[in-house]
């Protein structure tokens, strides 16, 4: 991920990262061993941290995606490593939660069940998987700027629900969040980042839009939690 911004990992979250974080349950991170396949800038290394993991691995698939989150966060517990959603660089039944946000429309087309694959084999038997994804609504779809110029994929429920069951999961959460103020929002950082080289403007409107993402419904973003059966 090019930091255009020189952004840095914060606790601090709004929006779609703020729902992301409510999503999961501490059960999940407090004493346990926790993969974030495309960490970023590490902002969910940061927070499995002070939830009280025991050691989070953060993946992404260059050096240079990883520049940020090596000169921000120093811990003990905490391994970057370069590598694959679809080659994890893991053993067998290393972790015992992975997550893997806004990830899958990023992997080479058509290695969706690939990736589901990899998920379940470094987890344990019970282990937890969660992720995020644009889901596939005419709306999310046709209001994103990436799905034009890039054809930036979305993905039906049922279509992550066939990956998962196929890896050997089970689906315990479906989550559908995000709405208009998201697309404002998405149009924003394109326009302040890419064409003004900036931080995002307007952020006073950050309250509705944490609102709109904590809320019950949406169509922009599908949010999963699924569980490996033993």
């Amino acid at each position: 991920m090019k930091n255009v911004l020189h952004e840095t990992p914060r606790a601090e979250l709004h929006g779609r990262l703020l729902c992301t974080r409510q999503f999961v349950a501490s059960e999940h991170l407090a004493g346990r061993r926790v993969l974030d396949i495309g960490c970023g800038f590490g902002w969910f290394v940061l927070y499995a941290l002070s939830r009280g993991a025991s050691h989070v691995s953060g993946l992404e698939w260059q050096e240079a995606d990883l520049e940020t989150a090596r000169r921000h966060i120093q811990s003990g517990r905490v391994s970057l490593q370069v590598g694959s959603a679809i080659d994890i660089p893991s053993g067998d039944a290393s972790f015992d939660t992975a997550t893997a946000w806004e990830v899958l429309e990023h992997i080479p087309e058509h290695c969706e069940p690939r990736m589901f694959a990899e998920a379940a084999r470094v987890l344990r038997p019970g282990g937890a998987f969660y992720l995020s994804t644009p889901f596939a609504s005419f709306r999310a779809k046709l209001l994103d700027p990436a799905w034009w110029l890039v054809d930036h994929r979305h993905y039906p429920v049922d279509a992550l629900v066939r990956y998962a069951t196929e890896a050997g999961f089970s689906v315990d959460a479906c989550d559908i969040r995000g709405g208009w103020w998201e697309i404002a929002e998405i149009l924003n950082l394109y326009i302040s980042k890419w064409v003004f080289r900036r931080s995002p403007l307007f952020q006073r409107r950050l309250r509705c839009l944490d609102r709109e993402w904590l809320g019950k419904e949406g169509f922009m973003n599908i949010f999963m939690r699924l569980t490996k059966r033993p």
